[in-house]
């Protein structure tokens, strides 16, 4: 994508990159998104990079897509593992262009029917660095788009550091989009 310049039509909320912090970006300032990925907006700012969800696209001038908010409905579909998978590589580091999934991020996923109906997805993952701010930012988000297959009643996603992540654990697919081969 080429860098687009904005100028924001409304105050919006962001994730400051890394930090994670949470920030308002005011009305009138200037941006320039750098990547659109996973429905979200990496943006330049006067005070660096930030994260802007795709709700808030209309603040930058984009079309927004509808509410993919999740239902959390108890069904007794059986989750496809796939469909899990699917949704876990719609979800990115703001930073990196390369989904989770692909950047070797995620270590497990288990699906298991729970007691009161419905089923539950846990997901152990790690980030490329301990001390990124944005674990939490990008957990959720994940654990937000697991709550979408159907059949997915409860979702927890946790950070974990063993084994520590290397560069050897990004995919093919990854490597060639990062240049790596």
């Amino acid at each position: 994508m080429t860098n687009k310049e904005r100028t924001l039509s409304r105050d919006v909320e962001a994730v400051q990159i890394p930090s994670g912090s949470h920030i308002t970006l005011p009305s009138g300032a200037r941006v320039t998104i750098t990547q659109v990925l996973g429905g979200s907006y990496t943006v330049m700012t006067d005070s660096g990079l930030a994260r802007i969800a795709g709700q808030n696209g209309d603040a930058l001038g984009e079309q927004v897509t509808p509410d993919d908010a999740p239902t959390a409905t108890v069904t007794e579909t059986v989750p496809e593992p796939e469909a899990v998978w699917e949704q876990l590589r719609t979800v990115y580091d703001p930073e990196i262009p390369v989904n989770i999934v692909d950047l070797g991020l995620v270590y497990s996923m288990e699906i298991s029917k729970r007691d009161e109906g419905g089923h539950q997805v846990d997901v152990a993952m790690t980030l490329t660095a301990p001390g990124c701010g944005m674990g939490p930012v990008i957990a959720e988000d994940a654990k937000t788009r697991l709550l979408l297959v159907p059949g997915i009643s409860a979702a927890d996603v946790r950070i974990v550091w063993d084994p520590p992540w290397n560069q050897s654990m990004i995919s093919e697919e990854g490597k060639m989009k990062l240049g790596l081969i």
